[in-house]
């Protein structure tokens, strides 16, 4: 499976993750400020609730498959204690937290879908699930593709 994430991504794996989970963040933070606007913490002239939320839902869709992409091409390519165990000199820290954080945001996203999509009961949880999951975002691509842009050279 590593030769054909390797061929897909034309050699380039770590940064293609790199671009592909700078991407899912950029959405995150987006969705963010569209569910402030959907529950009306954040009133736009040019942005009403309704739209807001309805964007909300396809943009999470597309965020969700290429956030599963991405966790596909570290779990494949990476694989987890290859991850850990072949960090260099001080990084054992940072690539454990990823793998936790990673593992956890795809639970967490796995509750979210089920939540909107058959568990209506959970509608007044989505705020703090979300939440979670954008924490969990930030926390993975920090301990990645933030330590990959801005890490030491």
């Amino acid at each position: 499976m590593d030769d054909w994430v390797d061929e897909l991504s034309r050699g380039n794996v770590a940064q293609v993750k790199t671009v592909l989970a700078t991407v899912v963040m950029a959405l995150a933070v987006y969705q963010l400020v569209l569910m402030a606007v959907g529950y009306g913490k954040i009133r736009p002239s040019f942005l009403k609730p309704k739209a807001a939320s309805f964007s909300h839902r396809a943009v999470g869709d597309a965020l969700a498959a290429i956030a599963i992409l991405v966790a596909f091409m570290c779990i494949s390519y990476f694989e987890v204690g290859d991850g850990i165990e072949h960090a260099a000199d001080g990084e054992t820290a940072r690539a454990t937290i990823h793998v936790i954080a990673g593992f956890a945001t795809l639970g967490v996203l796995a509750v979210k879908v089920i939540a909107v999509r058959w568990w209506k009961r959970a509608d007044r949880f989505l705020p703090t699930i979300g939440l979670t999951l954008f924490t969990l975002l930030g926390i993975t691509w920090v301990t990645s593709a933030g330590d990959y842009l801005w890490g030491p050279a």
